[in-house]
């Protein structure tokens, strides 16, 4: 399995000629290549940890060890990198609001982990066909939107006020980056947002000085940037220290019904992500890979609750990855063993961590702005691809209650201890409506007499 194919001389393609994934190129290229896939994957990778509240260092560290176990796993027939899902980050921030802590975050997110990787070991042996059954685009694509739209008030009441001007500024230079900015670096804006909103905090606290943040409902006078702590932290070592709610970085989990119902749609999410990523890597490569569909969604389940047995964050597939292969022709797994490797040396760099860990607040809510945003649309997007009829009334009605109970936040109090809210209310309620009304619709028209008044 780990015998590439040297193609092309080891040299690089001609234009329109494409290196599979059992196929490499010469080893020094591959790792140009590998590092590309660094790139892609790192923005999101270490913002979405730092928003749910867990270690960037940890999530770096795992995505590289993960993304090795899957590509084992799919035995390097797809190309692939799991980077940090955003799937779960509105369900973490639900549990952390009913007094959550980081080890309920990650023991909710294991056992949704475990989940998936039942549904993968399902589809492997009983086929996709079912999995579409359960979850049609309909469904799949109202749980993504109502996973995205749900961490509005998370922009407007965390991170937005901590610098509204820096915030509103990387927004604007993210937005622009991704339309405008050519080929790859369209792929890496999220980063190079990140990098121009670091610098710009960075360049105020010299001129401006300290900004009047609101921080839990308090003004509070503080500079943007504090890097206070980059001398004392080593070049190398396993990460440690402690979160921002006291939890040690590297914990076990807790473990709470509750909790766990609130991320259980995120399920759906990964499974709809997952899904997208290998069909569309099928396309590019031209190989039939729904043999390995199973593989790769029970993989990814597999890595979730693994890297969350160590407090880690929740693993997907990397769209962002996608675009790398896209324009470079290039689909070899070597190269993601390479950027896997480069990923866990990051992950052992806690000098790396406390730069990620001092990335102003106002910063990430101009990151956050666009990436929730894009989020919830991308649910759009799963309905628009697979041509969602909404004249239906079997579609829009249980999808609409759905969406606004998961956006609106909506809670059911079923016992003192027992709360269905949010993403996971809206989630449960969209999809048992969902299949309750057109499982009667399908019953009452399969008798003419009560539908058509012709009928004799």
């Amino acid at each position: 399995m780990f015998n590439w194919q040297v193609v092309h001389g080891g040299k690089t393609p001609p234009p329109g000629e494409a290196v599979g994934p059992r196929e490499r190129l010469s080893w020094g290229r591959t790792i140009g290549i590998g590092a590309q896939h660094v790139v892609a994957m790192f923005g999101a990778t270490f913002v979405f940890p730092v928003v749910m509240g867990l270690d960037p260092n940890l999530a770096i560290l795992f995505s590289g060890l993960c993304t090795i176990l899957f590509l084992v796993i799919v035995k390097n027939w797809v190309p692939s990198y799991l980077g940090t899902s955003a799937a779960f980050v509105g369900a973490v921030a639900a549990i952390r609001s009913q007094g959550g802590d980081s080890a309920d975050v990650t023991g909710a997110i294991l056992t949704a982990g475990i989940v998936l990787m039942l549904v993968g070991v399902l589809v492997h042996f009983a086929g996709t066909r079912a999995l579409r059954a359960v979850l049609p685009p309909a469904v799949t694509g109202a749980v993504v939107m109502l996973i995205g739209f749900n961490l509005a008030p998370v922009v407007a009441g965390v991170y937005w006020p901590q610098d509204q001007w820096v915030g509103l500024a990387t927004a604007v230079f993210l937005v622009l980056g991704a339309v405008l900015f050519p080929g790859f670096w369209a792929r890496v804006a999220v980063f190079l947002s990140l990098l121009f909103g670091f610098a710009l905090s960075w360049i105020l606290d010299l001129t401006a000085g300290p900004v009047t943040a609101i921080v839990n409902g308090e003004e509070v006078v503080r500079d943007r940037v504090d890097l206070s702590g980059v001398s004392d932290a080593a070049w190398f070592g396993l990460p440690s220290g402690t979160l921002a709610d006291g939890v040690s970085v590297v914990h076990g989990p807790s473990f709470s019904l509750t909790f766990t119902l609130l991320v259980l749609p995120g399920v759906i999410a990964l499974i709809a992500e997952n899904t997208g990523h290998v069909r569309s890597i099928a396309d590019l490569t031209g190989k039939d890979l729904d043999p390995y569909m199973g593989r790769a969604l029970g993989a990814d389940g597999l890595a979730t609750a693994i890297a969350s047995s160590f407090g880690g964050s929740p693993t997907t597939t990397y769209a962002e990855n996608i675009g790398v292969m896209s324009a470079t022709r290039i689909y070899s797994t070597a190269a993601y063993y390479v950027a896997a490797i480069f990923a866990i040396i990051l992950g052992l760099c806690p000098k790396f961590g406390v730069i990620v860990n001092a990335i102003p607040g106002g910063v990430l809510g101009g990151v956050t702005v666009v990436l929730y945003g894009m989020i919830g649309l991308i649910g759009a997007k799963i309905w628009v691809d697979n041509n969602v009829d909404f004249t239906k009334p079997g579609n829009i009605v249980p999808l609409a209650v759905g969406l606004i109970i998961g956006i609106g936040d909506v809670t059911l109090r079923i016992t003192d201890s027992f709360v269905l809210s949010g993403i996971g209310f809206g989630s449960v309620l969209l999809v048992i409506l969902y299949h309750l009304v057109n499982r009667a619709d399908k019953t009452t028209n399969s008798n003419p007499e009560k539908t058509d008044p012709t009928y004799t």
